[in-house]
Order: structure tokens, then C-alpha cells, then sequence
């Protein structure tokens, strides 16, 4: 099941779109830590602080308005 991950992180807001759901678990994981390391596309990313992360099953429609 694909989805979109949000990640709250200190000053940012970041979405990840068309993601697995077991990518969201790991991020989910690792939140409050000091650095927060997964795979994206195959190479290893280091997203840094994430706290809280949600998870939207499916494409977000962005013309909606968000």
C-alpha cells in the first residue's frame, strides 16, 4: 500500500509522496531521535529531527488547497 508520509520536523514541514507504508513505519521508528536515517529511492537519507510523522494512504490532491 502506497501513501504519503508527513514529516514534522523543527521549523519544516516535508512530504514524501508514493511511498511504502513499511517507509513510514521506519521513520515512525526513529522519531525523536537526533537523526533519522532511511532509504528514499535507494540511497540512504538522513531526514534529522522528526517528530510527530503522519501517514496519508494514497496521492494527497494538492489542487484541493492544503
Amino acid at each position: 500500500m502506497k501513501g504519503t508520509a508527513i514529516l514534522f520536523q523543527e521549523r519544516n514541514i516535508t512530504f514524501i509522496e508514493d511511498v511504502e507504508h513499511s517507509f513510514f513505519e521506519d521513520i515512525k521508528e526513529q522519531c525523536d531521535c537526533n537523526s533519522c536515517i532511511c532509504k528514499l529511492n535507494n540511497k540512504t537519507v538522513d531526514l534529522g529531527s522528526v517528530s510527530p510523522v503522519l501517514w496519508h494512504e494514497d496521492e494527497i490532491d494538492w489542487a484541493y488547497g492544503y
